[in-house]
């Protein structure tokens, strides 16, 4: 056999086996780094983990949980929104890290719309309001009497500026006509922390961040900032049947991905995510939290991410908090 044909059966070889070689390198061929913002130990981690598990099982990779805490979960963002957009790192964000930061943080480093792909809705934090065991207020407007007593003696912890429980504080401070001082955290566990040692006399706190907490009698809940009473707290009451209205926060949560990533692999990650969360075993673990499942496919949490950006940002004008 001659070389030259020789040569042309080699190239003819290499074309059948080309197509072998490329499933072999299909998507995900090594591990996924899955991003939380925040440290670890929060209701944001838990989820997280929650899902990371049962992803590295589905698609055959592991998936493994990276807390990148700092400057209100814009560290961790960032670093996702500016890294290699091929699907193996990825972030579980939230309206703080995919909303508010926008306005409250000078320079995030990123664009909470245009640099993310949305991968799935996941549902909302409620938020409690928890304070100190020994605090004399056992009800909303006891709360409210004792820091119009005193205005801004009362101190309010929060996950950062610019987070959930940050601005539900804002929004319920605008509605009742109180003031108290503001003490942010790098994330949920610290502040629980500091709430039952006493050293905080009040939070606004996502429910699954503290519910434990309120179940072991280390703090106490005085309201729920929803419309409903929460199935796994049914005991707490809510603002509204306390009598303050309009001042209900929830605080969405979402997995995304640069919004480079080719579009094959953002929809192999997205199936595989929400079958996860569809599942009885992750679902019941997540609801055991207090979390609230309100599971959105990307076309379904484009134009809720858009709305809700929106109507934070009011709340954010309204409420005078400037960027830092």
């Amino acid at each position: 056999m001659s070389i030259t044909r020789r040569s042309a059966l080699g190239l003819v070889a290499g074309a059948v086996f080309a197509p072998a070689v490329v499933r072999a390198q299909a998507f995900p061929s090594k591990p996924i780094s899955l991003v939380v913002p925040y440290p670890a130990g929060g209701p944001t981690d838990a989820i997280a983990r929650f899902v990371a598990q049962d992803l590295s099982t589905s698609i055959g990779q592991n998936v493994l949980v990276d807390n990148r805490a700092g400057a209100s979960g814009a560290v961790g963002t960032r670093a996702v929104a500016h890294g290699a957009a091929d699907g193996y790192t990825i972030v579980f964000g939230n309206n703080q890290t995919h909303g508010n930061n926008m306005f409250l943080l000078k320079d995030p480093g990123y664009d909470a719309v245009k640099d993310f792909a949305p991968l799935a809705g996941v549902g909302a934090f409620e938020h409690a309001f928890v304070v100190r065991n020994d605090l004399p207020a056992k009800t909303i407007p006891e709360l409210i009497a004792l820091a119009k007593a005193d205005p801004e003696k009362l101190n309010y912890g929060s996950t950062g500026v610019g987070s959930g429980s940050h601005l539900a504080m804002e929004l319920f401070m605008q509605r009742t006509g109180i003031k108290m001082t503001h003490v942010p955290f790098r994330g949920a566990a610290p502040l629980v922390q500091e709430i039952i040692g006493g050293r905080i006399d009040i939070a606004n706190s996502t429910l699954p961040s503290v519910l434990e907490q309120i179940n072991a009698g280390t703090l106490r809940a005085l309201a729920i900032a929803s419309p409903e009473r929460n199935p796994y707290a049914k005991q707490i009451p809510t603002l509204r049947e306390q009598g303050v209205n309009n001042a209900d926060a929830d605080s969405w949560a979402a997995f995304f991905a640069p919004a480079a990533t080719p579009q094959p692999i953002l929809d192999q990650l997205s199936k595989a995510i929400i079958a996860s969360l569809a599942k009885p075993e992750t679902s019941k673990a997540i609801l055991n939290l207090g979390f609230t499942l309100k599971v959105r496919d990307p076309a379904a949490f484009k134009p809720y991410h858009i709305q809700e950006i929106a109507t934070w940002k009011q709340i954010i004008t309204d409420a005078g908090v400037k960027p830092e």
